[in-house]
C-alpha cells in the first residue's frame, strides 16, 4: 500500500466514517429516518475494520522499516 493511499484511508477511518455515522444517526432521529442505529452501527463495524487493517499495514511496514536498518 502507497503512503498516499494509507494518509488517505487513514483520514477516511478517523473522519469521515465516524462522522457520517454520527450525522446519519442525528438526522435519523430528529426526521425519524429509517435504521438509524443499523446503518451507523454498520458504518461503525466499517470503519473498526479498516481502522484494524490500517493498523496491521501500519505495523507491517514498521516491521520492515527496522530490519532493513
Amino acid at each position: 500500500m502507497s503512503n498516499k493511499i494509507y494518509d488517505i484511508l487513514k483520514f477516511v477511518a478517523q473522519i469521515i466514517l465516524p462522522a457520517i455515522a454520527t450525522l446519519y444517526l442525528s438526522i435519523a432521529g430528529i426526521w425519524n429516518l429509517p435504521f438509524g442505529e443499523q446503518i451507523s452501527g454498520t458504518i461503525m463495524a466499517i470503519d473498526t475494520f479498516l481502522g484494524a487493517v490500517l493498523v496491521i499495514s501500519s505495523n507491517k511496514y514498521k516491521k520492515k522499516e527496522s530490519e532493513e536498518k
